[in-house]
């Protein structure tokens, strides 16, 4: 199955996965600050996912879920690196630094990812495509403010290993797709990924939320409560399932090269969300810093729509 590039479309799709993940950030951190244990949480987006992939491929092509052992063995090292391992290490960096110096770190995939590409395929990136790569990196320098952060050796560690496998999802995403449907390939990879997780953290009974909790969405939405099972679904659904399902069809129309440039602008929105929901400040360094992203992720994006 040939890969179509669409370029418009593939930026249009990872700019909006870019901005529902930036949202569900905030998401997770109201859920969390209630009493949501994040080894529940974790699991749950990939099983929602998983689940919801599944229900579509069942209603629109079953016999895209025939697979031989060997594709199988990928689509499992899929899950388990490119998803469960990405988000353990992840989860690992933030709980050690900042978020934003975790995911300054992470993001220098948009770097590492043309580097695979160039050594591994010989794709060699564009001059303009660096080039919105280094504006986009410096401004997220600006956003993350590492100055004024205390870094924990071992959490830069964890980040470094979460930038290698964003890598590596990319790179593995992209082969994936090239045989096989988006559908299928989200089921198999979110169902091995949730999978590690359950063998790796089973649920305790003290883990499982109570569903009937109303949670108090804090900040500037501190007048609105809402019942916990309603916003389990919004991350499920809108958290997970929708930006997962259109970063993969942003690859199927667009270079990983380019994909990793416009995922910086999950940063600019997680930024932008803690600021419009939970009140966060932000300074004008990092105000700054977002608009350099942006122009970055500008500039790469006129590289490839020619």
């Amino acid at each position: 199955m040939n890969l179509t590039r669409r370029p418009t479309l593939g930026w249009t799709l990872i700019l909006a996965s870019s901005l529902l993940f930036g949202l569900n950030a905030s998401t997770t951190k109201v859920l969390v600050g209630a009493g949501f244990d994040p080894t529940f949480i974790v699991p749950f987006r990939s099983s929602a996912s998983a689940v919801l992939a599944l229900c579509v491929v069942l209603a629109l092509n079953p016999r895209s879920l025939k697979v031989g052992l060997r594709e199988l063995g990928t689509l499992a090292i899929f899950g388990v690196v490119g998803l469960a391992l990405m988000q353990w290490s992840y989860t690992n960096a933030v709980s050690r630094l900042p978020v934003g110096i975790s995911l300054l770190i992470e993001y220098t995939a948009a770097i590492w990812v043309p580097l695979a590409n160039w050594a591994i395929y010989k794709r060699k990136p564009s001059r303009g495509l660096w080039l919105g790569v280094g504006i986009a990196i410096l401004g997220l320098l600006a956003v993350s403010s590492f100055w004024n952060a205390q870094l924990d050796p071992l959490g830069i560690m964890f980040a470094a290993m979460t930038a290698l496998f964003v890598t590596f999802y990319f790179l593995i995403a992209e082969h994936t797709q090239s045989k096989r449907d988006v559908w299928s390939t989200l089921f198999y990879s979110m169902s091995f990924s949730a999978a590690f997780w359950w063998i790796l953290t089973p649920p305790q009974p003290s883990s499982v939320p109570d569903l009937s909790h109303t949670v108090n969405l804090s900040g500037n939405l501190a007048a609105v409560a809402l019942p916990g099972w309603s916003l389990l679904i919004w991350m499920g659904v809108l958290g997970s399932f929708v930006p997962m399902l259109f970063n993969y069809l942003a690859i199927r129309f667009l270079d990983t090269n380019s994909i990793g440039v416009g995922s910086l602008s999950e940063v600019v929105f997680a930024f932008l969300f803690g600021f419009l929901w939970l009140a966060e400040s932000i300074s004008g360094i990092q105000l700054a810093g977002s608009v350099l992203v942006l122009i970055g992720i500008l500039v790469a994006q006129r590289t490839t729509s020619k």
